[in-house]
């Protein structure tokens, strides 16, 4: 089914005074705090001067102190159209009232900056027409949780918002299990165990993780 929707994403202003040490990442306190935006997003809105703290520009693993003003500013995005686009998916389990997909490695699942076209949603549109919640906003129908675009797996997509109110709740309560796998090489001695390290940003190449003690 083709469906269109005109959309705009509006200029957004955020102010927040922090009242206790969070000891926390700018970029990971920006993330949490504002859930639609994505942590590169995030960190791309820092080094461009969007995100400040106190008034001055920061570096994306800028840990904030007790009492700073973090102020946002998301730019708009000029109009577009989310279009339902013919992209194939990998439907594991649906009924009339929700559906899981095994999302790819590289989907996006829901348009924002830089991402107009190409996401899960955009699939979705085309295979459930109107059929989808709108509890998440018109740039997500459907959409209860995400994964990230490097990311594969499972994702519950809700087709009506008594659904969608439902399987939040579940998630928030931790009554659906999540696991993740990941692949790791090197000299790894046992078959199983348990690694409990702190996990940072790498100091020199930015996208990916290590164990660090700094900014963990």
């Amino acid at each position: 089914m083709k469906i269109k929707r005109k959309m705009t994403i509006q200029m957004q202003m955020h102010k927040y005074n922090l009242i206790s040490d969070t000891k926390i990442r700018i970029d990971k306190f920006v993330s949490d705090k504002i859930p639609s935006l994505s942590r590169v997003y995030v960190q791309k809105l820092i080094e461009d001067g969007f995100i400040m703290v106190d008034n001055n520009k920061v570096k994306q693993n800028y840990i904030l102190k007790d009492n700073q003003e973090v102020s946002i500013v998301v730019p708009a995005v000029p109009a577009f159209e989310l279009k339902a686009e013919k992209i194939p998916l990998e439907i594991m389990f649906e009924d009339e009232h929700l559906l899981v997909i095994n999302k790819p490695l590289g989907l996006v699942v829901h348009p924002g900056a830089g991402n107009n076209s190409g996401t899960l949603v955009n699939a979705l549109l085309w295979h459930c027409g109107s059929e989808l919640s709108k509890v998440s906003g018109d740039l997500r129908p459907g959409i209860v949780h995400r994964l990230d675009k490097d990311t594969s797996g499972l994702i519950v997509i809700a087709k009506n918002d008594y659904t969608h109110i439902s399987l939040a709740q579940q998630l928030k309560n931790r009554l659906i299990l999540r696991k993740y796998i990941a692949i790791v090489h090197g000299g790894i001695k046992n078959d199983s165990g348990i690694i409990d390290k702190p996990i940072g940003r790498h100091p020199v190449q930015r996208k990916k993780m290590c164990v660090t003690a700094q900014n963990s």
